[in-house]
């Protein structure tokens, strides 16, 4: 026969407890471009075009 527990465990109990395992879809890993802004990890920044130290995108300033 399996285990049964003796109380019931809450649902907001049990999310709590899975939430620490595994990482939110909402919470994404920025990473800090050369110029200092953050983006996301495979992305060219929207601040001085470069990805992974290359210029590939011609970026307006605005003054």
């Amino acid at each position: 026969m399996a285990a049964v527990p003796k109380i019931r465990i809450s649902s907001g109990r049990r999310d709590r407890r899975r939430a620490q395992t595994f990482p939110s879809p909402r919470l994404r890993n920025q990473i800090h471009c050369e110029c200092g802004e953050l983006v996301l990890p495979y992305h060219v920044c929207q601040n001085c075009g470069r990805y992974r130290g290359r210029k590939v995108m011609k970026v307006e300033e605005d003054y």
